[in-house]
């Protein structure tokens, strides 16, 4: 491990990092889209108010994917850019995070690559299946969601249990939207992820103002 002046600038980029994160409240998920349209929904929730936007396409190819990435980097300058499952190409595109889920690397392997320059989240609806090394979860589902009907929904107050148990940031994460955001915020849960209610949206940056709204209300 090095020491000295030289780890000053990648530790306080990590401490900027961590920050950003435990200020954050309105984590924004882009779609399966073509390229062009991610980036106008992504730019969009920036200028909405978006805190993290996250970069999921499953059906583009590693290289494709590398290259939206890299042009989501530079326009995403605000919030912070996780991209979901791929761990080099975070690091190739500079991007602030990675997203894992129960078939991707574990979260300790990831650190070992990535050392302290990625944010790293998880998903868990239980507590016993957070790893120590993470910096986040995505808690869910909240409600039921199309994208996953299998899982079994634990609900808002699943989700507040789980945050109240962990010290790291919880965002809720399925089914949610500007109907039923109030039934979490009424727990207290003032982060969550969306998909669908921004990127369906006819106005993405005005859907992700309103939510942001909603979280931010008292």
């Amino acid at each position: 491990m090095r020491h000295g002046a030289e780890d000053l600038p990648g530790q306080a980029a990590r401490n900027s990092q961590l920050a950003k994160l435990r200020a954050a409240k309105l984590y924004v998920i882009t779609p399966d889209a073509a390229p062009d349209r991610v980036i106008d929904i992504a730019t969009a929730a920036q200028r909405g108010g978006a805190d993290v936007i996250q970069l999921r396409h499953k059906a583009l190819p590693r290289g494709e994917l590398l290259d939206l990435a890299r042009r989501l980097r530079e326009l995403i300058t605000e919030a912070l850019l996780i991209v979901n499952d791929h761990v080099d190409i975070a690091l190739l595109s500079h991007a602030d995070g990675v997203h894992l889920g129960p078939d991707d690397v574990t979260v300790a392997s990831a650190r070992n690559v990535a050392g302290e320059r990625l944010v790293i989240g998880v998903s868990a609806s239980r507590v016993d299946a957070v790893p120590p090394e993470a910096d986040y979860v995505g808690c869910g589902p909240a409600f039921a969601t199309p994208l996953k009907p299998q899982k079994q929904v634990i609900g808002p107050e699943g989700v507040a249990a789980l945050s109240k148990a962990v010290s790291i940031p919880v965002f809720a994460i399925g089914g949610i939207d500007e109907s039923n955001v109030g039934l979490l915020t009424a727990l207290g849960i003032r982060r969550v992820c969306v998909v669908r209610a921004v990127a369906d949206a006819p106005d993405p940056e005005q859907a992700t103002r309103r939510l942001r709204a909603m979280l931010d209300s008292e």
